[in-house]
């Protein structure tokens, strides 16, 4: 079973970070996962919410504010292109674009490094917005495309056929034994999140769950 570190290592780190995900490494995750929202001056960030707020209690959207004036209110605010020369290539990563997100900043940087030498395997795009992937699968339809979807298996297998991929990751609370077994079945490789409990997962695995996104890496995997 495939093990993704949530947003680096958020139990373990600050979350979307380069400690984040260098902690995410040092627990010997599979793939590391973050989420990418874009600034003003269309600079893609390692960031959840649409606001991003500061210890002083400011909250500033970062689609309304350039990526120097967000830094400054938080300084391990990291860009997408940062994290891949940082991080490098040492497993793949599992990037979600929010909803909403313009996805051609995302795509510049992706083929900048893909003319690098990074190749379309060390990628997976993820998003719960089906119009944000059909646009990353028109722009990049050699990267792998990976259907987030909160409850419905019904949609999800239908967003899923339409962008021709067989990746789907599941909210945990929605999943059972039944719809796990009928999608691996079926050919699916399903994944949830967030998943912390390893016996809870090992029981799904039995089923044909191909992968967990958890917070907590390190209850997993022992670090060597």
């Amino acid at each position: 079973m495939k093990i993704i570190g949530h947003r680096g290592a958020k139990g373990l780190a600050p979350e979307n970070t380069v400690a984040g995900l260098r902690k995410g490494l040092e627990h010997h995750v599979d793939e590391l996962e973050f989420d990418l929202r874009v600034t003003k001056d269309k600079i893609p960030v390692l960031h959840h919410d649409k606001d991003l707020a500061d210890p002083a209690g400011n909250r500033l959207a970062i689609a309304k504010h350039t990526y120097k004036e967000l830094k400054a209110h938080k300084p391990d605010l990291a860009t997408f292109d940062e994290i891949l020369e940082v991080i490098g290539r040492k497993v793949p990563l599992y990037v979600e674009v929010k909803p909403e997100v313009p996805v051609k900043p995302v795509v510049t940087v992706i083929k900048k490094h893909l003319k690098k030498g990074w190749k379309p395997e060390d990628f997976r795009l993820a998003s719960f917005s089906q119009h944000t992937l059909l646009e990353l699968h028109e722009q990049l339809p050699q990267i792998q495309k990976v259907v987030l979807e909160r409850w419905s298996g019904v949609r999800a297998t239908r967003r899923a056929r339409q962008l021709g991929t067989k990746d789907i990751i599941m909210k945990r609370r929605w999943l059972w034994w039944g719809l796990i077994l009928m999608l691996a079945g079926s050919g699916y490789k399903l994944g949830t999140y967030t998943i912390n409990n390893p016996r809870q997962a090992k029981r799904w695995q039995r089923f044909g769950l191909k992968s967990v996104v958890t917070d907590f890496p390190d209850r997993f995997k022992k670090s060597k």
